[in-house]
C-alpha cells in the first residue's frame, strides 16, 4: 500500500481527485478523512501535528525562573492526537509513503514531522518527495513522476525558528509578565519576531505624536480659453501659483502668510493671463510585474483585505487547484509557463474570456519581470482552472479575480499617457515677496490617456484625467474664480498592514510565510488596534522598557541576522546546533541586563498597563473608574479605591474592551470600544449605557417556554445595562432563561406568529435594509447550527464525531434525530445507549 500525506485535509482530497481520476473513497479512520482507490491511501495533516514545547516540569511560572528556559531540554509533543494516531495507523501497513506538504521552509518541516512519526511505526518503507507549486493535473502528475527526496536541511531551518522562536517568546513573556505582575489570560507576549514589528509601529506613533505642524498657503486660479463663440465656466481648468526658492526648484507652499496675501490680492485683482510655455510629452506607463507574497498582500489590501484574511483565501484558492502557491518571493515567469497556453484557458470562461482574447490577438506577448528570481516557486498566478460560481465565496472570487487579472496586466502592452504642462503669466504689478520679476506665475498640468494598455484588463490603478485645453504660447487666458488655501503641514501617516509587510521585508524581519501572522498576533494580544494599527498603551509600554533595560528585544538588525543564520542553514553553509547555541547566548546577555533591572522594568509596565485602563472620574468617590476583569473572566468598569468604593459598571459580555480618546460631556467618561473580531463595535460611555438601560420598560411577546406553564413567565425584549439586548424571561433570576438579540437597530415586533412556538417574528432596522429576525427561538437555533458547523451539533452533547456517526446512522439534521426509535439509533451507534439517544431528543425540541 502507498500512502500520501499531505499538508491539510482539503489538499489531500484535491490530490487523490487527481491521481485517481475522481474514482476514489472516504473511509474514517481515527476519526480522519482518509481517500482511498486501489493499493493508495491518502491523509491530510492540519499544517503542524506536533509542537516544540518545554517538558511538564518547567511549566510551573513561579517556581522556574524565566532565565532557566534559555538552556532547558526541548522536546516535541502531538498536538492533533487523532491526526497523529490515524497516520501511524496507516504507516503500520504502507510499503511506500511520498510526502507531499507544501513547497517551502514550512512545508518540509511539517513533512519532516510526518516521516519521523511514520519511522516510529515503519522503519523500512522508502520515503518519497513530491513538490508543485499548483494543485493542477499537469503538476502534480509530473511530480509524483519526478520523485525526490526531503531536504533535511531545509526542514531544519524551519525547526530550528520553532525552537529559537519558543526559548525567545516563552522566557521573555514570562520575565515581562512577572515582573508586572500580569498574569491569566492577560499576560504580556513578546517574540523575537514581535518586538522589532512592534517597535516600528510604536516609532511611527512617536513620530506621528511629536509632529508639530507648520502653516502654509497654496493659491489657485481658474482659466479659462477666450477663443470661438462661446465660453463655460464649466470648461476652465485650474492653475496653482508657484515660484521658484533658494535652490531653484518650484515651490508652490507660501510659508509667509503675509506674502501669500499679497499674491492673493494681485491675483483676486487680476483679469487674464498669458500663455509663456507650452509644453507636451508622452509617457509609457509600463505594467506591473508578477505578484509575490507582498505585492498580492498590497494589492488585496487595496480592495478592502487584511493581509490575514487575503492570505488566507489565496491559500484555499491554492488547494482547490485555482492559483499557484502564494507564498513566494518570485516575481519572474519561469521559462515554461506557456503564457498563451494559460491565456487561451482563461478565454473559455466566461467572466475573463474577452479580455484574454484581446491578448491573444497580439502578435508578441512578453510578460513583465520583476526584480526578485527564485526557483522553488513562480509568481503567484492563476492555474487556468476556472472555479464555478459554487466552489468560491463572494470573497474568495474577488481575490481570484485580483490575481487573474495581474496574470493579465503582465502580458498586456503598455499604457500611453499624454501630459500637457502650461505655465502661465499674470500681468505685472508691484512687486511681492517670493515672486520672480514681479510676475505672478501660475502652472496647469493635464493628463490624457491615450492608449489604455494593461488598464484595460487591470482596473486597479487609478485612470483619473486631468482637463487642460490646447492653448499656445503667447495666448490669453481670462481668470474666473481665485482660491485662497490655508493648510498645516500633516505627521507622517500610520503604516498600512500592506505597507508594514513591506517595510519587515525591507529590514529582513519575519519571512514571506509568517509577517501576516505576526501582524495578526499583535492584534490577538492587545498591542495594536484599527486598520492602520495603532499601538496601545501596552504596546508603548513594552516597547519603552525593553529600550531601556533590554534592546535586543526590539531589535531589527537581531531578528534580521538570526533569519539570515536560517537561511545558512536551509543552504548546509551552517548547522543546526551552531545557529541553536548563538542565539541562546544572544538571549543570555539580554537577560544580564533585564534581570538588573526587574523592579524598574515591573514597575514601568504596571503603571503603563493602569494607566491604560483609566476611563475617568467615579461618581461617588472620586477616585478613578477603571476597566477590570472579574475572576470569571468577564470585563466589568470598577472603581481603583476599591474595597472603600464598590462603585461598578457593566460592560459587554463580548469582546475585549479598548478605551477611546472620545470623552463623554456628562460623565468625563472615555468612550470604550469592544474588540471581538468582525463583530468590534463602540460600547460608548458606560454610564450612559447603564442609565439608558435603567430607563428602559421590557416589552412581553410571549409565554417563557420553560416556566410559563408551570409559573407563569413571559418573555420580554430587555435592555441590559452593559448595552446587550436579549429576549429574556420576567421572573429572573428564579429563571434564566434568555435568547440573543441584536446589539444595534430598532427592534419592531411584528404580526406574524412562529407556528411552533407562539412567538411574534421580529424585524431589525438598522441601516438601509431592514433585517427579518423572523422567531428568536428559530433564530437562535440557527445561530447555534451555523457556529457549530452544522445542525446536529447545536444540541449539547453532540460533538463533530458524534454527527458524523448520525449521518452515516442516516440522520441528517433535528427533525430526522427527533423521529428516530432510540433503541434503535443507539444500536447504530457504538458507545451510545438509547436514554443519551432520548436526552438529544429532548434538547433538540
Amino acid at each position: 500500500m502507498e500512502l500520501i500525506v499531505t499538508e491539510k485535509d482539503n489538499a489531500a482530497r484535491r490530490l487523490s481527485e487527481i491521481l485517481s481520476n475522481g474514482d476514489f473513497d472516504t473511509e474514517r479512520r481515527a476519526g480522519v478523512n482518509v481517500y482511498r482507490w486501489g493499493g493508495t491511501r491518502c491523509i491530510g495533516l492540519s499544517g503542524h501535528v506536533v509542537a516544540v514545547d518545554f517538558p511538564p516540569e518547567y511549566d510551573d511560572w513561579r517556581d522556574v525562573e524565566p532565565v532557566e528556559l534559555i538552556d532547558a531540554p526541548v522536546r516535541k509533543r502531538p498536538t492533533q492526537e487523532g491526526i497523529v494516531r490515524a497516520l501511524r495507523l496507516l504507516s503500520r501497513d504502507a510499503d511506500r509513503v511520498v510526502i507531499a506538504t507544501d513547497y517551502d521552509r514550512e512545508g518540509e518541516l511539517i513533512g519532516k514531522e510526518a516521516y519521523e512519526l511514520i519511522r516510529e511505526v515503519n522503519e523500512d518503507a522508502p520515503v518519497d518527495r513530491v513538490r508543485f507549486s499548483s494543485i493542477t493535473e499537469r503538476e502534480v502528475t509530473e511530480a509524483f513522476e519526478d520523485r525526490d527526496e526531503i531536504d533535511f536541511d531545509l526542514a531544519a531551518a524551519g525547526e530550528a525558528r520553532q525552537i529559537i522562536d519558543l526559548i525567545w517568546g516563552a522566557s521573555l513573556t514570562r520575565f515581562l509578565s512577572l515582573s508586572a505582575r500580569q498574569l491569566g489570560d492577560d499576560f504580556i507576549s513578546v517574540g523575537r519576531v514581535q518586538g522589532p514589528t512592534l517597535k516600528l509601529i510604536v516609532d511611527r506613533e512617536r513620530e506621528i505624536e511629536a509632529f508639530d505642524p507648520e502653516d502654509y498657503w497654496e493659491l489657485f486660479a481658474d482659466l479659462l480659453k477666450r477663443e470661438g463663440e462661446e465660453t463655460d465656466a464649466e470648461d476652465s481648468f485650474e492653475a496653482q501659483y508657484f515660484y521658484e526658492d533658494d535652490d531653484g526648484t518650484e515651490a508652490e507652499r507660501v510659508w509667509d502668510e503675509a506674502t501669500a496675501d499679497a499674491v492673493y490680492d494681485r491675483l483676486r485683482e487680476a483679469e487674464s493671463a498669458t500663455a509663456s510655455s507650452v509644453r507636451r510629452r508622452r509617457r509609457t506607463d509600463e505594467p506591473p510585474a508578477p505578484f509575490n507574497t507582498t505585492q498580492f498582500i498590497r494589492a488585496a489590501s487595496s480592495i478592502g483585505y487584511s493581509a490575514q484574511r487575503a492570505m488566507s483565501m489565496a491559500e484555499d484558492l491554492y488547494t482547490a487547484g485555482f492559483i499557484t502557491y502564494p507564498r513566494t518571493d518570485n516575481t519572474v515567469y519561469p521559462e515554461d509557463l506557456d503564457e498563451r497556453e494559460l491565456l487561451e484557458e482563461l478565454s473559455m470562461g466566461r467572466q475573463f474570456g474577452d479580455d484574454a482574447e484581446s491578448l491573444l490577438d497580439l502578435d508578441d506577448i512578453t510578460p513583465t519581470e520583476g526584480d526578485e528570481e527564485t526557483t522553488d516557486h513562480p509568481p503567484i498566478h492563476p492555474t487556468g482552472e476556472l472555479p464555478a460560481p459554487s466552489e468560491v465565496s463572494d470573497d474568495e472570487w474577488e481575490v481570484y479575480e485580483l490575481v487573474v487579472r495581474r496574470f493579465l496586466a503582465t502580458c498586456a502592452p503598455d499604457a500611453e499617457w499624454e501630459h500637457l504642462r502650461v505655465v502661465t503669466e499674470v500681468d505685472e504689478g508691484d512687486d511681492a515677496v517670493g515672486v520672480d520679476d514681479g510676475a505672478l506665475r501660475l502652472k496647469s498640468n493635464g493628463k490624457r490617456l491615450t492608449e489604455e494598455g494593461y488598464h484595460a484588463v487591470y482596473p486597479y490603478f487609478s485612470t483619473n484625467e486631468s482637463y487642460v485645453p490646447d492653448v499656445t504660447e503667447g495666448e490669453a487666458l481670462g481668470i474666473v474664480d481665485t482660491a485662497f488655501e490655508a493648510k498645516q503641514t500633516q505627521p507622517p501617516r500610520r503604516y498600512g498592514q500592506s505597507r508594514l509587510i513591506e517595510t519587515m521585508e525591507d529590514m529582513g524581519i519575519g519571512t514571506k510565510a509568517t509577517r501576516h501572522d505576526v501582524i495578526q498576533k499583535l492584534y490577538d494580544r492587545g498591542y495594536i488596534e484599527s486598520d492602520p494599527p495603532r499601538p496601545t498603551g501596552l504596546a508603548k509600554a513594552v516597547v519603552k522598557a525593553s529600550e531601556e533595560f533590554a534592546d535586543r528585544i526590539v531589535s531589527d538588525e537581531m531578528t534580521a541576522q538570526l533569519e539570515a543564520d536560517m537561511q545558512a542553514i536551509a543552504s548546509g553553509e551552517k548547522a543546526f546546533d551552531e545557529v541553536a547555541d548563538e542565539s541562546r547566548e544572544m538571549l543570555s546577555r539580554v537577560f544580564d541586563e533585564l534581570v538588573e533591572s526587574r523592579e524598574e522594568v515591573g514597575d514601568h509596565l504596571q503603571k503603563s498597563l493602569k494607566a491604560d485602563k483609566q476611563l475617568g472620574p467615579c461618581p461617588e468617590c472620586g477616585d478613578t473608574l477603571l476597566v477590570r476583569k472579574s475572576r470569571a473572566g468577564s470585563y466589568f468598569v470598577g472603581c481603583d479605591g476599591y474595597p472603600d468604593c464598590e462603585y461598578t459598571l457593566p460592560l459587554p459580555s463580548t469582546g475585549k474592551p479598548l478605551i477611546l480618546d472620545e470623552v463623554c460631556e456628562d460623565h468625563e467618561l472615555n468612550h470604550v470600544k469592544m474588540l471581538a473580531g468582525r463583530k468590534t463595535f463602540v460600547h460608548g460611555c458606560p454610564q450612559c449605557q447603564a442609565d439608558e438601560a435603567d430607563e428602559e420598560e421590557d416589552e412581553v411577546i410571549g409565554v417563557c417556554p420553560d416556566c410559563g406553564e408551570e409559573h407563569g413567565g413571559d418573555l420580554a425584549i430587555k435592555r441590559l445595562r452593559s448595552g446587550s439586548r436579549l429576549v429574556g424571561c420576567t421572573r429572573y433570576p428564579d429563571c434564566d432563561y434568555s435568547l440573543p438579540l441584536p446589539r444595534r437597530g430598532e427592534i419592531e415586533v411584528t404580526d406574524e406568529t412562529c407556528e411552533e412556538h407562539d412567538l411574534p417574528h421580529l424585524v431589525v432596522h438598522s441601516g438601509d435594509e431592514p433585517w427579518e429576525l423572523g422567531c428568536p427561538i428559530c433564530n437562535y437555533r440557527e445561530y447555534q447550527s451555523r457556529q457549530a458547523g452544522s445542525e446536529l451539533e447545536a444540541i449539547e452533547g453532540i460533538g463533530e464525531k458524534t454527527a458524523e456517526k448520525l449521518k452515516d446512522a442516516g440522520v441528517d439534521d433535528v427533525s430526522s434525530l427527533k423521529e428516530m426509535e432510540p433503541d434503535a439509533l443507539a444500536n447504530e451507534l457504538d458507545g451510545v445507549g438509547p436514554d443519551t439517544v432520548r436526552g438529544w431528543q429532548a434538547k433538540a425540541d
